[in-house]
């Protein structure tokens, strides 16, 4: 890619390299910028930014692809148990940037500082902005405890980070999140790569050849349009049923 790459806009799109020009860790290319234009390309295209502060714009397409399929979401007993408790109250997209803020601050066990650089920031909230970024609050006693991020094209969500200050408030924010956009048309979660924390929730991992088949479905299908809060508001309670 180019030193000096242009802002593209919402409506531009920029085609990456071939996957056989990607290198075995998944490496797709490193340069270009955060544009709207740029990240919605990447995502269309099965690809993610993920770099450190001080390095360049490096994207990638990891093999194998960790995701979650929403029908296959795992909710154990304790956590309905949690639900029932009426702890939280979680809304979506009305706080964004204080979740995103929250995620690029928490403490990562093994990792010096955050992959969430400013730049980075911004370029999501300016997503948001437009419509294509979503976030979901976990709220206890009106403080913000937990929560998560991603973006949306078509029926899939790519889920770029969460948080939790305090023990099952990001999963009920994810739990949350997932019943209330099924309805919807939601087909597809992205995790981009393996976490134990999702991985109790049913996420698992696939081939990439995989994903590409059921993100180009996912891709084909309508938006999941508005502010996402109208679809958790319309959420009845959960139910005693165990969903495995």
């Amino acid at each position: 890619m180019a030193r000096k790459f242009p802002y593209l806009g919402e409506g531009e799109r920029f085609r990456f390299p071939p996957e056989s020009e990607w290198t075995p860790e998944g490496v797709v290319g490193i340069g270009g910028n955060l544009s709207p234009g740029m990240l919605l390309s990447a995502y269309s295209q099965g690809i993610f930014p993920w770099y450190s502060p001080g390095e360049p714009i490096t994207w990638w397409s990891p093999e194998p692809r960790f995701v979650l399929l929403p029908e296959r979401l795992h909710v154990a007993h304790s956590m309905h148990k949690v639900f029932n408790s009426s702890r939280f109250t979680v809304s979506a997209d009305s706080q964004f940037r204080e979740v995103i803020g929250s995620c690029q601050s928490r403490y990562r066990p093994g990792q010096n500082g955050t992959w969430i650089t400013g730049e980075m920031l911004e370029a999501y909230v300016e997503l948001h902005r437009l419509g294509y970024a979503h976030s979901v609050e976990v709220l206890e006693d009106g403080k913000l405890v937990g929560g998560l991020y991603g973006v949306s094209l078509g029926s899939c969500f790519f889920g770029e980070s969460m948080f939790s200050h305090v023990n099952n408030a990001s999963k009920v924010g994810l739990i949350t999140l997932v019943r209330a956009l099924l309805p919807q048309g939601l087909s597809l979660i992205d995790s981009q790569v393996y976490t134990r924390h999702l991985e109790s929730l049913g996420a698992e991992e696939i081939p990439r050849s995989k994903f590409f088949e059921v993100l180009r479905t996912a891709l084909s299908g309508p938006a999941i349009a508005g502010d996402w809060d109208q679809y958790l508001k319309a959420l009845p309670p959960m139910n005693s049923r165990r969903i495995d």
